[in-house]
C-alpha cells in the first residue's frame, strides 16, 4: 500500500511541476487569443522574425529551453500580435518530446498543437507564411508522433503538410523557405522501404532523395543562422547526406568544421555523437560529450548517458555499464529499455562476468517495451536465451568503435571450422567482410576490398533463410561497396538482393538504407 501511495504522490507532484514548467507555452497561446479583437481576423497579427524569434529559436535548437521561454515571452510583451512566436515556440515542445519520450509530457504538451494551428488560422492568409507555418507544425508533429509509435497519425499529419507545401509553391513559387520542408519530404518518400509504400501511393506524394537533398543544399548556401528555420535545416542536411546518400566521409568532415559548433549547442553534441556512433568514431563521440557534460542542461537529457555508454562499450569497458544504469534511472520513455539492459549484459559478458551478465540479460524480458528495432532484437535474444560467441561480440563492438586491427587479431583467432550454429557462422564471415571493408576504405587496398566481398558473399551464403540480419548487412555493405567503386549493377543487384531477404532484425533500418542505396544508384 505504501507502493501506491508514494507512486501516486511522484506522479501528482510530477505532473504539477510540468505543468508550471510549461505554464509559458499555455501563456503564449492565451496571450495571442486575448489581444484578438472580435471584429477582424486578418490584417492584425503578423509574421515577423524579430530578434527575439530569432534568439528562441536558437535556444531552443541548442535545447536550452528556459533562456528560449524568455525570449518568447519579451517578444510577446513587444508584439502580441506576432504569430512567428507561436510559430517558434511549438519548436520546444517537439524538441523536448523527440529528446525524451515522456509519454506523460506527450499528453500535456499534444494540445498545444491544435491551439497553435488554431491561432495560426487568424494570420493573414495572403502571406507565404500563412501555409509555411502551419505546414512546418504538421510536419514537426508527425516526427513526434513517429516516435511515439502512432504511425497513422503521423502519416496523416506528414500528408497535410506535403500538401500545404505543394499549394504554398503554387502560390508563392519564389518563397525559398518551402524549400525546406519540401527538400526534407522529398528525400524522406524517396527513401521510404517496400512496406510503407502504400504511405506514399495512398496520398499521392512522390519522392527523390537526390533532388530533395539538393534543396536543402540550396537553401543553406543561400542563407545564414540569422534567418529563419535554418539551423534545423542544417540538421536535415546533415542526415540526409550521412544516412540515405551515404556521404559519411563529406558529413564528418563537416561536423568538425567551426560551422558546426558543439561547446554551447547540446542539440549540435547529439547529432554529431549519434553519427560518430554510426560512423564508428567512439573516440569521438566519448570526447563530444565530456566537452559538454558541464553544461547545465546536460542533465535534463537521459539520452546522452545512453550515448556515452555505447561509445564505452565498444572500448569493451565496464564503465559503460553506469551510463546504462543512469539512462535507465532518469529515462522517462519506454524506449531503449531493453536494448540498455541488453548493453549492459554484453559488456559484462565480454569482460567475463556472468552472474552480472545473465541478471541483465532477465531484465530485457522483463522491462521496457519492444517497439523499436533495437529493444525487438534485444527481446528475441533474451527470449531465446540466444548468447553471442564471446570473441564474436568482442569484434562486434570494437569494430562498432572503429577499433578494426584490434577486432582483425580476434577474428584471426577463430577457426570458422569450430563454430557449430549457422547463425553464429554467418556473423563471423559477416564481421570479418565489415573488417576488411574498414581496412579497405582507410588503406585503398583491393587485396581487402577482395576479402571483404569473399566474406560477406559467405555470410550471405550461410544466413540468407535466417531471421538474424547478417545476411541481409551483409547484402547492404557489398552494396555500398560496389556503388563506391562505381560497379552500379553489381550495386543495384546486391541491394534488391537485400530488399528480398526474408524477415530479420532490424529489417526496417537495413531495407532503407537498401531502398535509398537504389535511389541513390538508379538515378530516381
Amino acid at each position: 500500500m505504501g507502493g501506491i501511495i508514494f507512486t501516486t504522490f511522484v506522479h501528482q507532484y510530477c505532473l504539477t511541476k510540468v505543468a508550471q514548467l510549461h505554464m509559458p507555452s499555455r501563456v503564449i497561446i492565451v496571450i495571442l487569443f486575448s489581444f484578438t479583437p472580435f471584429w477582424s481576423w486578418a490584417g492584425i497579427y503578423t509574421y515577423d522574425y524579430t530578434e527575439n524569434c530569432n534568439n528562441a529559436y536558437q535556444n531552443f535548437m541548442s535545447l536550452h529551453m528556459d533562456e528560449g521561454r524568455r525570449y518568447i515571452s519579451a517578444e510577446l510583451k513587444a508584439n502580441p500580435y506576432n504569430l512567428m512566436a507561436n510559430y517558434v515556440s511549438d519548436y520546444e515542445d517537439c524538441i523536448e518530446l523527440l529528446m525524451n519520450c515522456d509519454k506523460t509530457e506527450y499528453e500535456l504538451r499534444k494540445t498545444h498543437f491544435d491551439e497553435r494551428l488554431v491561432l495560426l488560422d487568424k494570420g493573414d492568409k495572403t502571406s507565404p507564411w500563412y501555409l509555411f507555418c502551419k505546414a512546418g507544425l504538421y510536419v514537426h508533429w508527425a516526427i513526434v508522433n513517429i516516435r511515439f509509435g502512432e504511425q497513422y497519425k503521423a502519416a496523416m499529419n506528414f500528408h497535410r503538410s506535403f500538401a500545404l507545401l505543394e499549394e504554398n509553391e503554387r502560390l508563392f513559387p519564389i518563397f525559398e523557405y518551402n524549400h525546406v520542408f519540401t527538400g526534407l519530404e522529398q528525400a524522406v518518400i524517396g527513401s521510404l522501404p517496400g512496406n510503407y509504400k502504400w504511405i506514399a501511393s495512398m496520398f499521392g506524394m512522390k519522392g527523390d532523395i537526390k533532388k530533395g537533398t539538393a534543396q536543402l543544399t540550396t537553401f543553406i548556401n543561400t542563407h545564414t543562422s540569422a534567418q529563419p528555420i535554418y539551423t534545423e535545416t542544417v540538421l536535415y542536411y546533415l542526415f540526409a547526406r550521412f544516412y540515405l546518400l551515404s556521404e559519411q566521409k563529406e558529413v564528418w568532415d563537416f561536423l568538425n568544421t567551426p560551422q558546426f559548433a558543439t561547446n554551447d549547442n547540446l542539440l549540435n553534441a547529439f547529432a554529431k555523437v549519434n553519427i560518430a556512433l554510426d560512423y564508428r568514431k567512439s573516440d569521438a563521440a566519448i570526447e563530444t560529450l565530456k566537452a559538454v557534460a558541464t553544461n547545465t542542461d546536460y542533465s535534463k537529457y537521459a539520452i546522452f548517458d545512453y550515448q556515452m555508454g555505447a561509445a564505452l562499450l565498444t572500448q569493451l569497458d565496464t564503465t559503460a555499464t553506469y551510463y546504462f544504469h543512469q539512462y535507465l534511472k532518469k529515462n522517462k520513455s519506454t524506449i531503449y529499455i531493453k536494448d540498455s539492459w541488453q548493453k549492459i549484459a554484453f559488456a559484462w559478458y565480454v569482460n567475463n562476468s556472468a552472474a552480472k551478465a545473465t541478471y541483465s540479460m532477465d531484465q530485457v524480458s522483463a522491462r521496457g517495451t519492444a517497439r523499436l528495432d533495437a529493444d525487438k532484437q534485444a527481446y528475441r535474444l533474451a527470449e531465446n536465451k540466444e548468447w553471442p560467441l564471446c570473441d564474436l561480440l568482442r569484434a562486434r563492438l570494437l569494430i562498432d568503435g572503429g577499433y578494426n586491427n584490434r577486432a582483425l587479431t580476434i577474428l584471426q583467432g577463430i577457426d570458422p571450422v569450430t563454430i557449430k550454429q549457422p547463425g553464429d557462422k554467418a556473423e563471423y564471415f559477416f564481421r570479418l567482410g565489415r573488417v576488411y571493408q574498414e581496412l579497405a576504405n582507410n588503406a585503398s587496398d583491393k587485396q581487402y576490398f577482395r576479402q571483404a566481398i569473399e566474406n560477406y558473399s559467405s555470410s550471405i551464403t550461410t544466413g540468407k533463410e535466417r531471421h538474424e540480419q547478417f545476411a541481409a548487412r551483409a547484402a547492404l555493405q557489398m552494396g555500398k561497396m560496389y556503388e563506391q567503386a562505381g560497379m552500379k549493377n553489381d550495386a543495384l543487384k546486391k541491394y534488391n538482393e537485400c530488399l528480398l531477404m526474408p524477415a530479420h532484425d532490424f529489417q526496417n533500418s537495413i531495407d532503407q538504407q537498401a531502398k535509398a542505396g537504389i535511389n541513390r544508384v538508379d538515378g530516381h
